[in-house]
């Protein structure tokens, strides 16, 4: 790219990306970040100015395009946005680019969650669902009447784990029980039996990594922690692709916080296999939810 030699067939390096994540995944190795062109960060860009000039010539911040290497531009949110990033991120997707109330309203909701705990820069279908919130295009699969996990540690033993689950989809009520290696797993595993059967897209979406981050140590174990989960997906679109996203739950209990960071991730999947199907509908969010029940 830099020097115009031809080292490969045409066409090849445009699965540069693709290809490091595949051996990423047959290794078992989770990703880096910030590996240079394939990373999930090499492209990406933060701070309001910064995104400025990225919107004015991407040549400033990029030293070759991202679609060249299979890779995507990705523009985080966080305490340092302004409204170019929400436009950015949000805007043509959703129609918002010259909707400057509401993104004003956007940018103010994400710096309140940040105030209390949140970061998107890691988790952009959190991101994506907050603004689908904001602007009433935010369709629910489920409603949660309870969940409930115990963990069982005898003298000597393993620990074993249980997760009941019980809630609604539409007028159906669910409610699930399963074991796990640990109290995640089994209420990640309670989730999706509940899910399973009224939407089979859930079997293409897996965990794939997953981060616990304390905010404020001075509470000690009282402390509320960060989870952010990263999924593949693999598109329903028929193109063979798939796409790693990541989400985020903030609470002073890790198992709450992961309960909201595990629904993200699934609301977002659906979503996206409606959209990639064409089965999105025009329902205003209230209508969604009186859909769900």
């Amino acid at each position: 790219m830099k020097y115009g030699l031809d080292c490969l067939r045409p066409g090849t390096l445009l699965h540069l990306t693709e290809v490091s994540r595949y051996v990423y995944e047959i290794a078992n190795y989770n990703l880096v970040p910030g590996q240079p062109y394939v990373g999930t960060s090499a492209f990406a860009h933060k701070g309001g100015m910064h995104v400025h000039a990225v919107q004015k010539d991407v040549s400033t911040y990029e030293h070759v395009a991202p679609e060249t290497v299979g890779n995507t531009r990705r523009i985080l949110v966080s305490e340092l946005s302004g409204v170019s990033n929400i436009a950015t991120k949000a805007g043509k997707k959703c129609n918002l680019e010259n909707d400057k109330e509401t993104l004003r309203r956007v940018l103010n909701k994400v710096q309140d969650l940040e105030n209390l705990g949140f970061q998107f820069e890691a988790a952009e279908a959190s991101f994506e669902l907050l603004v689908r919130r904001e602007i009433g295009r935010y369709r629910p699969f489920l409603v949660l009447d309870h969940y409930r996990v115990v963990v069982l540690k005898q003298n000597g033993g393993k620990p074993v784990s249980e997760a009941t689950v019980k809630l609604r989809v539409g007028d159906v009520t669910e409610h699930r029980v399963a074991e796990g290696d640990g109290p995640v797993n089994a209420l990640d595993g309670a989730l999706r039996q509940s899910l399973k059967n009224h939407f089979p897209a859930i079997k293409d979406v897996h965990l794939v990594d997953y981060k616990v981050r304390v905010i404020n140590s001075r509470d000690e174990t009282a402390a509320a922690v960060r989870v952010v989960v990263e999924c593949r997906r693999h598109k329903a679109d028929g193109s063979g692709t798939s796409e790693i996203f990541g989400t985020v739950g903030v609470s002073g209990n890790i198992i709450d916080a992961s309960w909201q960071a595990l629904v993200d991730a699934y609301e977002y999947h659906l979503t996206h296999v409606e959209e990639e199907r064409g089965e999105v509908g025009t329902d205003s969010e209230a209508e969604a939810v009186a859909r769900v029940g």
